[in-house]
């Protein structure tokens, strides 16, 4: 008689409690789900779905007693692991199941080397000669693909790029092959095609270990990617659940339904095809070098972050800046907007040349403005929301309760009640903080925006909300627009042009439609293969729940 696999991971019933004064009382509430081996379960929702609390939960990680499990078990190949103690779960993490953090820098500790930091995790359950265990770092360190394993077992974090370091903690969560692994958002903050490459490493890895995977997502895209089953949760409860295929193709709740519509399809809508007359923004031959770590011995690092960029943008247009990180796209958002001075070459506004530095904010008299990337460090914590949005209309000379009553009707324009004038930041989630930055950038009545990678960080519905609202204040104040993105599927959204970049030079520039529809560079060819993608069932779903 043939017998039946038995799961590696059995959830049932969890109830996970916040403390007193949260905005629920439990995190996680009734959550029931099982993985086997060999499989990917991937966990989908969004910001405070509880999804992130379970992976906690297993590994031992919640803080407790404030954060804590009251009811339910969870099982590891039948061992119920909320009986255990510390120094049992300890034995555990590492042996039998790993762990993947969303952001590697916070996991690796900067001051060691990654050999030293893999060889912790020997150290923890094995003992083994200095000479093996080299080996066996230099080995787990070519599994994952990464480049001269010789060289990086003495680095420092700082010195590889986040796809590399995302790697690194690849290796020591699989370095002792634990049953488990639990990847909670690993892909989220890097680049399309090195978000590829992590998810292609995974599915390998476990097809040649048969590792159990549990994979945390906002992105239904990644999903239909890797996953075998979903789970999908929302406020704390599990409210579908099946194979990925069936899931994809008929989701049943209204909430899946939700975040699968609110996955950036590349498509923008229609608009107007004449071109306004009007430049804003004239960029010429821009170039701007960075120079590194020179000294008397050694020679200093020259990267070309802008190689006689050359491009203009019309009134009511957005160019879209797309490419990977080190492409240069930040570096020449922040040339024109005056916070990085260029090298050589011209930025014209308005028709008017600007000089970089100093005089800048005289000559763009506060018409030049810029939404960043994260929100919450570019917003003062100690300054309440009105008067943050207050405080450049202010500088410009219009009366302080002139200024704050528009603050207050800006914020009314992003979504937010009059009430959010008299808040702080640290109150308000990551999408209403990139709101709160519209407002901001908005107050000064600007005739360009410069947006970099505004939603790169926010989860897919939250971001569809964010971008929606960038199309309305386009159109109500007709704003040219560079918007700077690592993703085609937004680019293809929200912009009318896309000048491609890569090593710090323009490789293709032309309409959105043609760029997408027709690649000519083998570049923009590798970003759009590297897009997660819906199955052709689920892209077909979406449009006629639309």
């Amino acid at each position: 008689m043939e017998h039946l696999p038995t799961p590696v991971l059995e959830i049932e019933g969890l109830d996970i409690r916040l403390p007193a004064g949260a905005d629920r009382a439990l995190a996680v509430q009734g959550a029931s789900l099982q993985l086997m081996p060999g499989q990917t379960l991937c966990v989908v929702g969004e910001s405070g779905s509880g999804k992130s609390m379970i992976a906690n939960a297993i590994m031992g990680l919640l803080p407790r007693p404030h954060v804590e499990p009251v009811a339910g078990r969870i099982l590891l190949d039948g061992q119920d692991l909320l009986q255990l103690n510390e120094q049992q779960l300890r034995t555990l993490r590492g042996r039998r199941m790993g762990m993947v953090f969303q952001e590697p820098m916070a996991a690796l500790n900067p001051v060691m080397r990654i050999g030293e930091q893999i060889a912790e995790v020997f150290d923890a359950h094995v003992r083994l000669p200095a000479a093996e265990k080299r080996q066996r770092i230099l080995a787990a360190l070519a599994d994952v693909g990464l480049p001269d394993p010789e060289l990086l077992i003495d680095s420092y974090p700082f010195r590889l790029s986040g796809g590399q370091r995302q790697r690194v903690v690849i290796a020591c969560a699989l370095v002792m092959e634990p049953a488990l692994l639990i990847c909670d958002e690993p892909t989220t903050a890097l680049d399309v095609t090195t978000q590829a490459q992590i998810l292609k490493l995974i599915r390998e890895l476990q097809q040649r270990k048969g590792t159990a995977v549990l994979f945390i997502t906002h992105d239904f895209g990644v999903v239909s990617e890797i996953a075998d089953h979903v789970v999908v949760m929302q406020t704390g409860q599990i409210v579908e659940a099946g194979p990925a295929a069936a899931v994809l193709a008929r989701p049943q709740h209204a909430y899946t339904r939700k975040l699968i519509g609110a996955i950036p399809q590349g498509r923008m809508p229609e608009r107007a095809a004449e071109r306004d007359a009007h430049r804003v923004l004239q960029v010429e031959n821009l170039r701007k070098t960075y120079v590194t770590g020179g000294s008397l011995l050694r020679k200093g690092r020259r990267v070309e972050a802008a190689r006689d960029l050359t491009f203009d943008l019309r009134r009511g247009e957005t160019l879209g800046l797309v490419g990977e990180s080190g492409s240069g796209k930040s570096t020449v958002g922040r040339c024109i907007v005056g916070l990085t001075p260029f090298d050589s070459g011209r930025v014209l506004f308005q028709g008017r040349a600007l000089q970089s530095g100093a005089q800048f904010r005289a000559q763009s008299q506060g018409k030049i403005q810029m939404v960043f990337q994260d929100p919450y460090a570019s917003l003062n914590p100690r300054h309440r929301i009105g008067a943050a949005i207050a405080q450049g209309p202010i500088a410009q000379g219009l009366p302080k309760d002139q200024a704050m009553a528009r603050a207050i009707e800006l914020l009314q324009l992003v979504g937010l009640g009059p009430e959010a004038a008299n808040r702080f930041p640290h109150e308000f989630s990551g999408g209403q903080r990139q709101r709160i930055g519209i407002a901001r950038a908005l107050a000064m009545e600007p005739q360009l925006l410069v947006a970099d990678e505004p939603v790169s960080a926010l989860d897919v519905s939250v971001q569809a909300q964010v971008l929606k609202l960038f199309a309305e204040v386009r159109q109500r104040f007709q704003l040219a627009m560079v918007f700077i993105t690592h993703d085609l599927r937004v680019a293809g959204e929200m912009c009318d042009h896309i000048a491609v970049m890569q090593r710090g030079q323009i490789v293709e520039y032309g309409e959105t439609a043609k760029v997408l529809a027709n690649p000519q560079h083998a570049y923009t060819r590798t970003l759009i293969e590297a897009q997660p993608r819906l199955t052709s069932d689920a892209v077909q779903t979406m449009e006629v729940t639309a």
